[in-house]
């Protein structure tokens, strides 16, 4: 065991100290990825997926000449170097639009785009006026998408789909920082074999020898595919727990030349249950960050819910990441950006069903009284003292429900969701988010939540 910076330099005085007979690249996310060619170009064997496979899904045009090969759907996009290009492209494709810089880890430095002057904000911010050496990378943005991460084991020959996880969050959201359920909680079974057929034909066309992680996202039924990566993902040891299977030691010996015939990975699933992944994040370290989600990943761990059904799984993983869990009784402040007010009145009617009464701005009462919420259940929050911030302080909210607009966020809205986190009020900032947490509260009133070892749980099988 090495404690050393992962760059070429120090990973070749490794080899030629060790003189190992191969390098495996895949169990260490995107960084050695990109070691991986110049690796090979030093003479050192590397053990899985070649080098060329992990660059075909890497290069931009190399994986558009691949998609389209495959009859594959990806969002519409461009590469460019300017201000005045990424506009340019910007219109062609049409707002909003996701734009971050080449080769970038976390999501760092990347932007949902709705208008010409965001994206001179977003170049002014992280680029300045110079042309760039390396691009911008600009996709448009599927808004109300659902998002989905499938990982999958292959030998080169035979592929097994390991888990197909259905994000809690709208596409837009890092990855890293959705809640995810397996196996989907909300896709029809024809979407999810969609989904299937289209991991096995890109992991053989790649010639996978080991793990792959691939985001889907699904619009109005139609599958689009945002990124492949020839490696495992953050989500493999949850997969592995979540089915039984262990993923990393299975692709270990893919690796070493056993086949997944040999192997036999189907035989070891256990089904029946509901895992639910939800994020951890550090925002009660930080005073003054706000707690929005979005393209670049903030969490720094994560959390595992299991049950037989989605409700209490999810139940089980809020009760894991935050204190106290979710509430069972009292107020909930809810508070959208205009494009959820179409939406809203659905998440509202399923907190009044839950014997919640509802706090809104006048505009937002206004709205859920003209959809059909009687106003007897909805307390108008006034834009004075005492303000939401008052009564969050003096423990009269239970959950508050904010999604922020995609332009600049307000002062206001900000100073809310610092105040939940202050006072421990539990929050979401999305309305996918907010319809679960009350599935949840649902399913923990009627059934006392129950903890097993995974042991227990597969002992029956």
């Amino acid at each position: 065991l090495y404690f050393e910076p992962l760059t070429f330099e120090d990973v070749m005085h490794i080899v030629e100290k060790e003189r190992p007979d191969g390098v495996i690249v895949q169990f260490g996310g995107q960084t050695p990825l990109n070691l991986a060619v110049p690796l090979l170009r030093a003479g050192v064997p590397i053990l899985g997926t070649s080098p060329d496979a992990i660059d075909r899904a890497e290069d931009r045009e190399r994986f558009q000449a691949l998609l389209q090969k495959l009859s594959l759907l990806q969002p519409a996009n461009g590469t460019a170097t300017t201000l005045e290009e990424s506009r340019e492209i910007a219109h062609r494709i049409g707002y909003p639009i996701v734009i971050r810089p080449s080769y970038v880890l976390g999501g760092r430095a990347m932007m949902i785009v709705y208008d010409d002057e965001e994206m001179a904000e977003y170049f002014a911010l992280h680029v300045g006026k110079q042309k760039l050496e390396h691009p911008v990378l600009i996709d448009k943005f599927l808004e109300n998408a659902i998002e989905v991460d499938v990982d999958a084991l292959s030998d080169g020959e035979d592929v097994y789909v390991a888990g197909v996880m259905e994000h809690i969050e709208e596409a837009g959201i890092h990855s890293g920082d959705s809640s995810c359920v397996l196996p989907p909680y909300s896709l029809p079974a024809e979407t999810v074999a969609e989904i299937e057929r289209q991991t096995v034909a890109l992991a053989k066309e790649l010639r996978v020898v080991g793990l792959m992680n691939i985001q889907f996202a699904v619009k109005d039924g139609v599958v689009f595919i945002l990124e492949v990566n020839p490696r495992a993902s953050r989500t493999a040891p949850f997969v592995s727990k979540a089915t039984g299977v262990p993923l990393p030691r299975l692709a270990t010996q893919v690796m070493l030349g056993k086949t997944l015939k040999e192997l036999d990975p189907w035989s070891m699933r256990r089904s029946g249950y509901v895992s639910v992944k939800e994020s951890v994040f550090p925002f009660r370290r930080f005073p003054g960050v706000d707690i929005l989600l979005g393209p670049e990943m903030r969490s720094t761990g994560e959390v595992m819910g299991f049950d037989r059904d989605f409700p209490h799984a999810f139940a089980k993983s809020q009760l894991a990441a935050y204190d106290g869990g979710l509430p069972t009784h009292g107020n909930v402040f809810i508070s959208v950006n205009d494009r959820d007010k179409r939406f809203v009145a659905e998440v509202a009617r399923q907190y009044v069903d839950l014997g919640f009464e509802l706090l809104a701005t006048s505009g937002t009462a206004g709205l859920l009284a003209g959809q059909g919420i009687p106003s007897t259940r909805v307390l108008k929050v006034y834009e004075g003292r005492p303000n939401i911030v008052d009564l969050i302080k003096n423990g009269e909210v239970s959950l508050v429900i904010n999604t922020a607009s995609g332009k600049r966020t307000a002062h206001d809205s900000k100073a809310i969701r610092q105040a939940t986190l202050h006072y421990g009020v539990p929050y979401s900032t999305t309305l996918s988010g907010a319809k679960a947490i009350a599935r949840a509260i649902g399913a923990a009133r009627t059934t006392e939540v129950r903890v097993k070892s995974l042991q227990e749980y597969y002992k029956g099988e």
